[in-house]
């Protein structure tokens, strides 16, 4: 590092290494996706040592180094690219802010002091810090794959993303309206970004809707881990189903006039087979009737040929 006496070779940072990491703990950092992590130092300085004699630096856990602090002055040339451009020194807590951080940043920092004296750098001080990356998920979203079935049943799709770490459960919670609620689990299906290593999940069950509820509020809810080790679940929006189709009240109206319609055609054909018999009566009476008065009126025109012919024989033979 630096020029001149400041050059250390693998070999010396290894024995730095073994002097100062045994029995030292590991800090622990946490911070969100492409926010600013903080990697401290956590040198007390009860010496009161100046800048202008210290010699110091942060490298990851391949030995790249993302700042270096030498004799009081910045120094890049040592910096690897992937990280220039990126840190930010705090001289008042010795910390160094790595901006941007990313999910491949995770892993074990080591901040590295060391002391400059007349016969040379004489290592001073190491903190390792373990940093965690964390990824809120979006909020899941429900689509609705198809209609009811015949089974009073609907099938539902749930997905979510841009998550770290991975997602530790999702399934959908039925709320129905007398506070009763029912959970049912899907197959998580889990993919990863390659660029970002973020992840994305989803998953897809068929969900049963209950007999004799009027309204179901269907969520989907994620459950993940975030920082300090929380667990913390992320609910979509409600979806929400109106009583379940098809429904027999829904049809009831149309079973109603179909049977009204019945009853009037049959009521309108039995009108009809009566007024036929009822005029067939009156045709029957009326020729009984006229076969009646037929029958009368011969049976007195025979009475009169039988009687008035005597009555003229009579006076005929009193006239002689």
């Amino acid at each position: 590092m630096g020029t001149g006496d400041s050059t250390m070779g693998p070999g010396n940072i290894l024995i730095l290494m073994a002097l100062l990491h045994s029995g030292a703990a590991f800090l622990k950092s946490e911070a969100y996706f492409n926010e600013t992590a903080e990697l401290p130092c956590q040198f007390l300085n009860s010496q009161n040592l100046s800048l202008n004699e210290l010699v110091i630096f942060w490298q990851d856990q391949k030995k790249l180094v993302l700042y270096e602090f030498y004799l009081g002055k910045e120094n890049l040339n040592n910096v690897d690219p992937k990280y220039m451009q990126r840190t930010s020194f705090d001289q008042n807590s010795w910390t160094l802010r790595l901006h941007r951080a990313q999910i491949k940043d995770k892993g074990v920092y080591q901040c590295i002091i060391h002391h400059k004296s007349p016969t040379g750098l004489v290592p001073h001080h190491q903190k390792d810090t373990e940093l965690s990356l964390f990824a809120n998920f979006t909020e899941p979203e429900i689509v609705q794959m198809s209609n009811v079935t015949e089974n009073s049943g609907i099938n539902l799709t749930c997905s979510s993303g841009q998550g770290y770490p991975k997602a530790m459960k999702m399934y959908f919670l039925l709320k129905l309206e007398n506070s009763t609620e029912l959970e049912y689990e899907g197959v998580m299906q889990t993919s990863q970004d390659n660029g970002t290593e973020l992840y994305n999940v989803s998953i897809s069950s068929y969900v049963p809707l209950p007999d004799g509820v009027s309204n179901v509020t269907i969520f989907c809810v994620l459950k993940a881990k975030s920082m300090k080790s929380r667990e913390i679940e992320i609910c979509s929006k409600p979806f929400c189903r109106v009583p379940r189709q098809p429904s027999p009240i829904a049809h009831q109206p149309s079973w109603i006039i179909a049977v009204i319609l019945i009853f009037l055609i049959l009521c309108g054909m039995a009108c009809c087979l009566w007024k036929r018999k009822k005029k067939q009566r009156i045709v029957v009476s009326n020729k009984e009737t006229t076969r009646m008065e037929k029958d009368t009126n011969e049976e007195t025109e025979e009475r009169m040929k039988i009687y008035v012919p005597e009555r003229h024989d009579r006076e005929v033979q009193c006239a002689v």
